[in-house]
């Protein structure tokens, strides 16, 4: 199916998609090399990908979410998490009436929780919602890409984002990310003071070690691991909400 730039009506019915992607990016500092848009990149290379190997029906991306712990760092612009709720809410509701009832939120920003809670109330709603990529399927891609830093400090500008903005965009990706690894494994208090606390150039990871071929094989992984998911949601579903 075509993507969210240049679908026409026709193309969606003619595709029938009975799944859809939202991609759910942020507006944020990344560092001196990195874009603010660098999640919402994220997102929707992640969705394309994705689009290009499953009949989805992919949507535009929501570019601006919950960056609240880089409200210090100019440029980084959020909304509220409720704000946010509603926006994902709203869009699902649209998607119904349309004829869509199982919606993937293809998160590209760590700091919007609430879409747990917009994910986990839709049971119920006539609207089957999936959280993309979760923990596990990150875990499975950095193995397979041959990530070096862990998880958790590749928190913020590091191996892994740098890496796919290399591989997807690399024009977006200014000179300095090869020295500009920064790591702050103790951040028990992020939520209350937020990054500037931690980092004084906005990095938190090892982007020294990322590369185009890391950013290809994270992306590859994470279509493997979405097979799952859309197996999930395409599955019929009886009167009673179950499986069959």
């Amino acid at each position: 199916m075509s993507g969210p730039l240049d679908t026409t009506t026709d193309d969606v019915r003619d595709g029938r998609a009975t799944v859809a992607l939202l991609p759910i990016g942020s507006f944020e500092q990344h560092g001196p090399f990195l874009p603010l848009m660098t999640d919402t990149v994220v997102a929707c290379a992640i969705a394309a990908e994705i689009a290009a190997a499953y009949p989805v029906h992919c949507l535009p991306p929501v570019t601006i979410s919950c960056s609240h712990e880089h409200a210090d760092w100019p440029g980084t612009v959020s909304i509220s998490a409720a704000t946010l709720y509603a926006v994902v809410r709203d869009i699902a509701e649209s998607l119904r009436r349309s004829g869509i009832r199982d919606l993937v939120l293809v998160n590209g920003h760590g700091g919007n929780y609430v879409l747990r809670n917009v994910v986990q109330e839709s049971a119920g709603t006539g609207t089957r919602m999936a959280l993309f990529p979760g923990s596990a399927d990150w875990s499975a891609a950095r193995e397979r890409a041959g990530v070096r830093t862990s998880s958790h400090s590749d928190m913020h500008a590091g191996e892994v984002e740098t890496s796919i903005l290399l591989h997807d965009h690399p024009e977006l990706v200014r000179p300095g990310y090869e020295t500009s690894d920064f790591v702050a494994d103790d951040r028990r208090h992020l939520l209350t003071l937020g990054m500037n606390a931690y980092t004084e150039s906005g990095v938190v990871g090892r982007p020294s070690m990322a590369s185009a071929e890391k950013g290809k094989q994270l992306l590859a992984g994470l279509v493997e691991s979405f097979g799952d998911y859309f197996s999930l949601l395409t599955e019929p579903v009886d009167t009673l909400g179950e499986t069959r």
